[in-house]
């Protein structure tokens, strides 16, 4: 649609548009061939339309060369979609006990499983002129709150500093903020000269995240509370929430849904301490009562007591993130 509406001769630089969600090299065969069809059509050259593609799928970290090299007319670079790749990591390892990540929230962003990727992108995208752009940094900054705001910037210019330290090129922001930060950590314009040094050409792409975060049950009970919120969102009309300074999206929904369901799965092999530092096993009722509990508190904090919708949304988000924990769905779409 948008290249049918378009009027190429008036574009400063060619159409240019953004490749998510693929989990193998042979996709990039149906985007070429879409990209060269709609050239065809409109009387343009074979390569008018440019693309950046997303690595956001496990699989797709190990074929992000040869996607590449299947969109090879039309590739700007490779981005690393952090959150959604963090969901796929989990879901491609639901079964595996070693695999149940702590709270999200006590993840560092240089653990291993993103580090190692995150070297790894630049050095395949550099090695072929493309652009390799590092991920979102989801804790906001504030304009009312100083210290989430110090918090918030503070982090960020770790987060940018370390993807530049790997050779990234530039990342994406999600906040006007957060950019004069962001750009003052990477060298400019770029490093695509730049070749890491004795780097490997097949690092672990799945190192079992261990001694990194904590896994608590006051982290599944904030995985249970942002999953309702956001769906509580999503019914309202909007795909992102800003929820206590974190901007959640259906990434980040993903990745707790997957976090409840993993320590469902493995309660009687993987511990999660609850308040006295004893184990809590996750069970079924165990995550139902959280469900209820964290609804109840939602219905006291943020509903009015005659406004009957907003009520009745609230339980129907409720309903939906608990019912799609249960049935399984974790797809990204």
């Amino acid at each position: 649609m948008v290249a049918y509406q378009v009027d190429f001769s008036a574009l400063k630089h060619p159409l240019c548009t953004y490749i998510p969600k693929s989990e193998s090299a042979d996709e990039a065969l149906w985007w070429r061939d879409l990209f060269q069809m709609i050239a065809r059509l409109k009387g343009l050259p074979t390569n008018s339309i440019k693309c950046m593609a997303l690595v956001e799928s496990h699989p797709l970290a190990f074929q992000m060369e040869e996607f590449a090299w299947n969109l090879r007319d039309h590739m700007l670079g490779l981005n690393l979609g952090r959150w959604d790749y963090m969901a796929s990591l989990i879901h491609f390892n639901l079964e595996n006990p070693e695999w149940v990540l702590p709270d999200r929230n006590t993840i560092p962003h240089n653990v291993a499983f993103f580090q190692n990727l995150r070297n790894l992108l630049p050095d395949i995208c550099h090695k072929h002129g493309m652009l390799a752009i590092g991920g979102m940094t989801a804790l906001y900054p504030s304009r009312e709150d100083a210290e989430l705001n110090a918090r918030a910037l503070k982090i960020l210019a770790e987060d940018k500093k370390n993807e530049a330290n790997s050779l990234m090129d530039g990342a994406w922001t999600g906040h006007p903020d957060q950019n004069e930060i962001a750009v003052s950590q990477f060298p400019a314009p770029n490093q695509l000269a730049a070749r890491p040094v004795n780097a490997s050409a097949h690092p672990d792409l799945r190192p079992v995240p261990a001694g990194v975060g904590k896994r608590t049950l006051a982290g599944t009970r904030a995985a249970v509370r942002t999953v309702i919120r956001y769906r509580n969102g999503v019914l309202n009309g909007k795909g992102a929430s800003l929820l206590d300074g974190y901007m959640e999206d259906l990434a980040t929904d993903r990745i707790y849904r997957l976090m409840i369901a993993q320590r469902m799965e493995h309660s009687d092999k993987v511990e999660i301490l609850g308040e006295a530092g004893l184990p809590i096993r996750h069970t079924p009722e165990l995550i139902h009562d959280l469900f209820d509990e964290e609804l109840g508190r939602l219905l006291r904090e943020n509903v009015k007591s005659d406004d009957a919708l907003a009520a009745a949304t609230l339980r129907e988000a409720r309903e939906i993130s608990e019912e799609m924990i249960r049935q399984g769905e974790f797809n990204p779409a």
